[in-house]
């Protein structure tokens, strides 16, 4: 266990020591505090063969896959909420550049709390009568040795690096977040490398009704990113950019305006 505090450096700096060509890699978030900001900075620095992992891939994920950052895709759900598709998804599996491994909600999420809770798999009913299993490789039966029910195993999740956005850090690299939550706190315990980038940097946390807390020696980097889930919602600090989602629609749809939009990074 990690002793030292989490260490506090640039976006840039973070994602330069902390995502290598080839890594499996998730940038979770649900709804709200998705680490957009961290996705655009891995274009930037033009990572490769990444494998992405997320319960929700949304436009944040087609910016990635269309500048060519990644090999495969490990998903649930994917497309631009409350618009519509994701065009260089959706292209980039068309045209077979991209391999993609889908899962239920319900199997991802275990597949999170297996690696958090260092365990080699999960085990749940929710696959049973339905056609995945069919088409995906990381689904398999499995027998429940006291009661001989049939079951589906998935396995855990291998992540290199975990990405998430929260709302606070103190100085010693403790983390709070707050609001809708997902699979954060099981992206960061379940990887081997963690990056939050983070509203605010302050002295102490305040204790919050429901938060989250990811205490420092869990927690490999920290960067002060103020907006950093811009267009999504931070919880207290600004609200869903609505009119951006509909736009990214158009700008994704055209390869000219998708490679005038990497441009612009």
């Amino acid at each position: 266990m990690r002793t030292q505090p989490a260490e506090i450096t640039s976006l840039a700096d973070a994602v330069k020591d902390l995502v290598h060509d080839g890594d499996t890699v998730a940038l979770e978030g649900f709804t709200h505090l998705i680490p957009v900001a961290a996705g655009q900075e891995i274009i930037r620095q033009r990572k490769r063969d990444l494998t992405l992992v997320r319960m929700t891939p949304d436009i944040v994920y087609d910016q990635l896959i269309g500048a060519g950052c990644a090999r495969k895709l490990i998903f649930s759900w994917g497309g631009n909420p409350g618009v519509g598709s994701l065009h260089r998804f959706r292209e980039a599996v068309q045209t077979h550049e991209l391999e993609i491994e889908e899962h239920s909600h319900a199997g991802m999420a275990n597949r999170y709390v297996a690696a958090a809770s260092h365990l080699p798999f999960a085990i749940l009913r929710g696959y049973n009568g339905t056609s995945l299993p069919e088409h995906t490789d990381t689904i398999k039966p499995i027998t429940c040795p006291f009661t001989g029910e049939q079951l589906t195993a998935v396995p855990a999740l291998d992540l290199d690096v975990g990405i998430i956005h929260a709302q606070q850090a103190d100085r010693k690299g403790n983390v709070q977040l707050w609001g809708q939550t997902g699979v954060q706190k099981e992206t960061v315990l379940g990887a081997k490398r963690s990056l939050v980038t983070v509203e605010e940097i302050v002295d102490e946390l305040e204790p919050k009704p429901n938060a989250v807390v990811l205490p420092r020696w869990v927690v490999t980097r920290v960067a002060h990113v103020p907006g950093g889930a811009k267009p999504s919602y931070a919880q207290d600090y600004y609200e869903r950019d609505n009119q951006a989602y509909k736009a990214w629609d158009a700008i994704s749809k055209d390869r000219e305006r998708f490679a005038a939009w990497m441009e612009t990074l």
